[in-house]
């Protein structure tokens, strides 16, 4: 097998792109209640007007940039397409790898409080050999991670595609978690 190479990889949203998020949401809060004034549709609507304005007024993206860049992030091809993941390696030795995949709708975020316990588990009360290294790799078509030119990227593929992930970070053995999966 032909080795692809793993790059180091940090997000940083260029400020124009968040300005103009903003200048798009604005634009949406004053969303037309017609025909909608009551019921569960004048609900719906509030809701929708409530979250669009709470990401256009309070959502810190940068903090959130913060929680995902704390974490050694890389990029690697595989199988013609440039995946995305998190590395973290335990400080335990004969931490169990394990490799980790979100479902839809989710994002590489939703691990994020999980991984410190996994990789360092005596610092939350844990046992040493209950440690794991963590790779969290994002699905092929979820952010940073590219969208396949083609359909079939299903399940079978997906770990497919993590088995030479984990054989590229040097991983004989791992286990692994996955959540829904969406065939395209």
């Amino acid at each position: 097998m032909e080795f692809k190479e793993i790059t180091p990889f940090a997000y940083h949203a260029p400020q124009s792109m968040l300005d103009d998020l903003k200048q798009r949401l604005a634009k949406r809060v004053g969303l037309s209640a017609r025909r909608l004034t009551t019921g569960r549709k004048a609900l719906a609507l509030e809701k929708l007007r409530s979250l669009v304005d709470y990401w256009r007024t309070d959502y810190d993206w940068r903090r959130c940039e913060e929680a995902l860049n704390r974490f050694p992030q890389f990029r690697t091809e595989i199988d013609g397409l440039g995946i995305h993941f998190i590395h973290v390696q335990s400080k335990h030795p004969n931490a169990l790898p394990i490799i980790l995949t979100h479902g839809w709708p989710s994002t590489i975020l939703l691990f994020r409080d999980v991984i410190g316990p996994l990789t360092d588990p005596t610092a939350y009360g844990g046992n040493a050999e209950d440690a794991f290294d963590v790779v969290r790799a994002v699905t092929p078509w979820f952010r940073f991670s590219e969208k396949p030119a083609e359909r079939g990227w299903n399940a079978q593929r997906t770990a497919q595609a993590w088995a030479v992930l984990m054989q590229r970070l040097s991983y004989k053995r791992y286990v692994a978690q996955g959540g829904d999966w969406e065939l395209s």
